[in-house]
């Protein structure tokens, strides 16, 4: 009887074109929401005829600066990213880029989005952007390692794109501007509450200190999930407190904190990876719609 000898093999990345792997080093989603986010802060605050070649050259320095960051956020934290089932596919970790090039394509990335930031549009835009960059690269990203309070960290260079638009289009940070800061900032926590959850495993194996893993009932994790949902549906009345937004922005802030808000307090009670999907996808749906309304009922 002949034997049968069974290979075992290490697995081998799938193949992928340069537009792909460029797409995952400068995390393309995050982007895109950096860009919706800085187009929505420049449009309603712009005042009189809009000004596209501005906004436009917002939106080129600011998304710039988020590619870069992307590229150097994975660099630091390439041998982390191998651990985890999620991100070990990412150009470093599966071995299609080295890191030297990752780290000339980082710098150069986010110099260029700093240069047309100072040469294109204002100083305080700029300035913002690399406070931006800073508090990602040089703060959030270790920080991950040390405490789980690097999520209310990381929440501030997230929540800087609206503000940055904002201030392109006025060139000053007023209070209105503050508002947009503060709606995202308070929406990534429930968002990243859900994400820490449903991944608590894998950041464990990585190394990466999150609430979940030191808060091994889930109760403050459902609490923090609740409260920062709750101070959400509070600022995101702000638009229409402020005459930048009209009465149907207003019901639809409303109704979209409500099922928000009930989706965080359902995760809350029943601490299940259902509920913290629910809890994701609902902070998914959450911000485009709020922005749409906010757009679409911008106040002259």
């Amino acid at each position: 009887m002949k034997a049968t000898v069974v290979r075992i093999t290490q697995p081998v990345p799938v193949e992928k074109n340069w537009v792909a792997v460029y797409a995952d080093l400068f995390k393309a989603r995050l982007t895109l929401l950096v860009l919706l986010t800085t187009m929505v802060g420049f449009y309603v605050g712009y005042q009189g005829p809009m000004d596209y070649g501005l906004m436009t050259w917002a939106l080129a320095g600011t998304s710039l600066l988020a590619c870069g960051a992307s590229a150097l956020n994975q660099l630091i934290e390439r041998e982390y990213d191998a651990r985890m089932r999620r991100t070990r596919d990412r150009p470093l970790p599966s071995g299609r880029m080295q890191p030297r090039t990752v780290l000339a394509i980082g710098v150069a990335t986010a110099a260029l989005g700093l240069a047309c930031l100072v040469l294109a549009v204002n100083w305080v835009t700029a300035a913002l952007g690399a406070l931006s960059l800073v508090s990602y690269v040089f703060i959030y990203t270790p920080m991950k390692r040390l405490t789980w309070m690097n999520t209310l960290v990381g929440a501030v260079p997230g929540a800087l794109p609206p503000l940055m638009g904002w201030t392109a289009a006025r060139g000053q940070i007023t209070s209105e501007g503050l508002a947009l800061f503060a709606i995202l900032a308070f929406w990534q926590l429930p968002h990243f509450m859900a994400i820490a959850w449903i991944y608590r495993d894998e950041y464990a194996k990585a190394g990466f200190q999150m609430l979940p893993l030191v808060d091994h009932d889930g109760h403050r994790t459902g609490r923090q999930a609740v409260s920062h949902t709750l101070a959400l549906v509070g600022v995101s009345l702000c638009p229409f407190l402020f005459r930048l937004a009209g009465p149907l922005y207003l019901a639809g802030a409303l109704v979209l904190g409500a099922i928000f808000l009930w989706c965080a307090i359902d995760f809350s009670r029943k601490l299940n990876l259902s509920r913290a999907r629910y809890l994701f996808y609902a902070s998914i749906l959450y911000l485009p719609l709020l922005l749409g309304a906010m757009v679409i009922d911008k106040l002259p």
